[in-house]
């Protein structure tokens, strides 16, 4: 981690320190904020609280250098944004090793999202050539009444200031899915950890831990020794009292990119009119067919309900399996659940502990509220610390918090259905719109599905995913605003500029 000599400069003690016009600074403030090792339950790492006239400063540099960037031609952009992500690769192990540390995520998994994040933002530096590099020549007589007197160039230019807020659970992929965009596209960069999923910028004062923001601060360095100019980057911590609404409703900011929950919601209503891209969570639905190939969605179930302890957005959230069938498919599920190793990221363990205490308690008054009310629990709840044992509830009815609620943690009720219709009732009564899937070997029924499920992407076949990280990404509902994904995003974050040239007579060119 910082103890290597590349990243040696980013911590001064035991504190992280905060990115800004190119170097690595401790806050006036003299506070800090603990992170909590999910694991130990005890403080690993600690962070600067940053304040608002430093977050001021921040963005002022940021619309600076923003200026030069936007002159900065297309295939210099591309050359940095290449040279950061074999940086990121280059070290990916101390970058996993914070993931492991501070978000409990397995330690190949680690490895994995340092490894893709690398990936993205090359690829982002390929196709924002490609995008940006073309424009748009319209001529006027092609709308009724007009001569071809006019000319009309359009080209996509930058926003200005873009802020990113990634969540905790993929803080480097998902931090870099924003960056690389605004970047290429000609923006400046102010990013900021998120809180964690079941926090609010606000409650982030009380001391619970911004999980992620080491890794981040890490993957910030990456860019850092990639040699982007000063200012055009920056990366702040800090309490969510002290500056999280400053940070979001400040003037100088000109978009706002957002993964988390309920925050993006508060966020949205206070941002004003600047361009935002929000993804807020999901309940995402898994419907089985009578047809369906069984072992294949017992393993989609278990791999999609279950990995990094069910603390994905895209998890499955709940089965809705054709009575029919159900008994079966619910033997499959537990016989592949019984397989799952339980116990430490360090060890590789399929199911890690959940990334805070409030989490657990969450996800146990979840589970509660289903045992009161008669589900079936098909193994014992069990849970250390924050740790919970992974738990299939059978026999889930509608009038269950788990039915509805997204538990974010290693969960999964099944509902038993009479009808197709059944089961694309309940998924579109959700509040939530992100993905869903439907197991079927009929695929003309497989596209009925899914264009009758309100949400942004149905699987067919398979479970819910992000990814890969160049296919559009939405929800519906409250599950966000806007699509991702690198083109969706690179778009995202340009506005469209026309120049129109006017003619003294039409011109007409002569075959």
């Amino acid at each position: 981690m910082a103890g290597t000599c590349a990243f040696s400069e980013i911590i001064e003690g035991d504190v992280y320190k905060y990115y800004s016009e190119g170097e690595w600074k401790v806050s006036s403030s003299g506070k800090t904020v603990s992170i909590v090792n999910p694991t130990t339950r005890k403080t690993q790492f600690k962070v600067q609280a940053c304040n608002q006239e430093e977050v001021n400063k921040i963005v002022e540099s940021a619309k600076a250098a923003q200026k030069s960037w936007a002159k900065t031609p297309l295939w210099k952009r591309a050359e940095l944004l290449h040279k950061a992500a074999a940086v990121l690769k280059e070290h990916k192990k101390p970058i996993a090793e914070c993931l492991v540390k501070e978000i409990a995520k397995p330690a190949k998994d680690a490895v994995t999202e340092a490894v893709r994040s690398g990936d993205l933002v090359s690829y982002c530096a390929e196709e924002g050539v490609r995008i940006l590099g073309e424009g748009k020549f319209l001529v006027s007589d092609s709308f009724p009444g007009n001569e071809r007197t006019k000319y009309c160039l359009t080209s996509k230019i930058p926003l200005g200031v873009v802020l990113a807020i990634p969540p905790f659970n993929y803080p480097v992929n998902l931090a870099v899915s924003k960056i690389a965009p605004a970047l290429i596209a000609g923006n400046s960069l102010c990013s900021s950890p998120h809180p964690g999923k079941d926090m609010t910028l606000e409650n982030a004062s009380l001391g619970l831990p911004i999980q992620g923001a080491v890794a981040a601060l890490h993957m910030v360095h990456c860019f850092h020794l990639a040699g982007f100019p000063k200012g055009l980057i920056s990366c702040v911590t800090g309490k969510g009292s002290e500056i999280g609404d400053f940070l979001t409703m400040h003037p100088g900011v000109n978009c706002i990119s957002f993964t988390g929950g309920d925050t993006g919601v508060a966020i949205s209503k206070k941002a004003g009119m600047i361009p935002l891209q929000m993804e807020l969570g999901g309940k995402d639905a898994c419907i089985i067919l009578e047809d369906a190939d069984l072992d294949l969605a017992a393993s989609n179930i278990v791999k999609g309900g279950f990995s990094y302890s069910g603390q994905r957005c895209t998890a499955v959230k709940v089965v809705l399996v054709m009575e029919s069938v159900a008994d079966e498919l619910v033997k499959k599920v537990n016989e592949t659940l019984a397989k799952l190793t339980v116990g430490p990221p360090e060890d590789d363990c399929d199911i890690t502990p959940v990334v805070t205490e409030s989490s657990a308690n969450f996800i146990e008054g979840l589970v509660m509220d289903a045992k009161q009310k008669g589900a079936t629990f098909c193994q014992e709840y069990k849970r250390q610390g924050n740790l919970i044992w992974p738990l299939l509830l059978d026999n889930v009815r509608p009038d269950m918090r788990i039915a509805w609620e997204e538990p974010f943690g290693p969960v999964l009720p099944v509902i038993r259905i009479n009808s197709v219709e059944e089961g694309i009732r309940h998924c579109n009564a959700s509040n939530f719109g992100l993905q869903g899937c439907v197991f079927t070997r009929d695929i003309n029924k497989a596209i009925l599905i899914s264009d009758a499920m309100e949400t942004g992407t149905v699987q067919i076949n398979s479970a819910p995913a992000r990814g890969p990280d160049h296919f559009p990404f939405q929800g519906l509902k409250d599950s966000g605003i806007g699509s991702q994904g690198v083109t969706n995003s690179i778009n995202m974050m340009t506005k469209i500029k026309t120049t129109v040239i006017n003619l003294p007579s039409p011109s007409y060119t002569m075959g």
